[in-house]
């Protein structure tokens, strides 16, 4: 029971490994926020431990320990704060040094690896390259490029793809019982990522979040050169704005696909009208031209570069849609 929504083609790879004994000890997840990365290493985490045939079986102590995220040998290891430090690394290859408390391999699953410092990064390698016996290490990243090529070369590198719209759908409804009709809206509006889906039927805020950010990136196509400046400072106090930015990404190429004639596959369905106005005004390459802007920005983010003055050069690039 993976309970992974898409990705087929991973589960099965992975299940095949444990099947023969062969799993690796070093894997690397990448793939778009929200698109499965921690899920699918909580379910490797609770199929190492599960003591079932065909596992994980979701029904043993092992697995419903994992599921509510309470078992002794798997490891969390998240950002403190920003970024991903030494010191967390440190304490984590002492813990992994130790045998399992009470399952068969202690699993570590660090989200968000290309916020390591490059110290962090580094002090990880040789536990990549000689990891203990009985550890297994789990990185997950947006993109494998963010990472030093000596971390990933040390990894099984599987890149998770955005899942289809119907494939995302058809779990809203059948898992958890969401009508079809708002299934297939939330399901276009992720973009491909099923946990984005997920956390909004939690959290019915962040659609109404979702809607601010968007309000504020039609303004700011449509504005002077000032008061883009303005909101360059703005934005660059924000803890959220590498996903804040891949909102705009999505934005943009559905300007550009409707700049193409190709309104059927627009994304943001709810944003349809100011997708097409500003279609209207800008080229199909202009748009093109912000999609690949907003990409290098976020990338130059996580490698801790200064937001604001990236911000700045990035808005001030936009071509004004009025």
């Amino acid at each position: 029971m993976w309970q992974i929504i898409g990705h087929e083609w991973a589960v099965e790879l992975l299940r095949r490994s444990l099947v023969n004994g062969r799993s690796a000890q070093a894997l690397l997840f990448a793939g778009p926020d929200g698109v499965g990365k921690t899920r699918l290493a909580w379910a490797l985490a609770a199929a190492l431990n599960c003591d079932a045939n065909d596992p994980p079986c979701g029904r043993c102590r092992a697995c419903g320990l994992v599921a509510r995220r309470q078992h002794p040998d798997v490891l969390l290891v998240e950002p403190d704060g920003a970024r991903l430090k030494i010191d967390q690394v440190r304490e984590l290859q002492h813990t992994l040094s130790l045998s399992p408390v009470m399952g068969r391999q202690r699993v570590a699953i660090l989200s968000q690896f290309e916020s390591a410092t490059r110290e962090a990064a580094n002090a990880l390698l040789k536990t990549l390259e000689e990891p203990p016996p009985h550890a297994t290490l789990v990185l997950t990243a947006s993109d494998a490029e963010l990472l030093l090529p000596t971390i990933v070369s040390r990894c099984r590198v599987m890149a998770l793809r955005p899942v289809p719209v119907d494939t995302i759908a058809e779990a809203l409804r059948t898992q958890k019982g969401v009508a079809a009709e708002q299934a297939q809206m939330l399901a276009r509006l992720a973009g491909g990522r099923p946990g984005w889906a997920l956390r909004v039927l939690e959290d019915d805020g962040l659609l109404a979040a979702r809607g601010a950010d968007l309000d504020l990136l039609e303004e700011l196509v449509q504005a002077g050169r000032w008061e883009r400046l303005d909101a360059a400072e703005r934005l660059a106090k924000r803890d959220d704005l590498v996903d804040l930015l891949a909102l705009w990404q999505v934005w943009w190429r559905d300007v550009q696909l409707a700049a193409l004639g190709c309104r059927d596959l627009i994304v943001n369905l709810d944003r349809a009208d100011a997708v097409t106005r500003a279609a209207g005004h800008l080229s199909a390459a202009e748009a093109a031209r912000a999609v690949r802007g907003l990409a290098r920005v976020r990338a130059r983010l996580l490698r801790n570069v200064n937001a604001r003055l990236a911000l700045e050069a990035m808005l001030l690039q936009w071509q004004r849609a009025h």
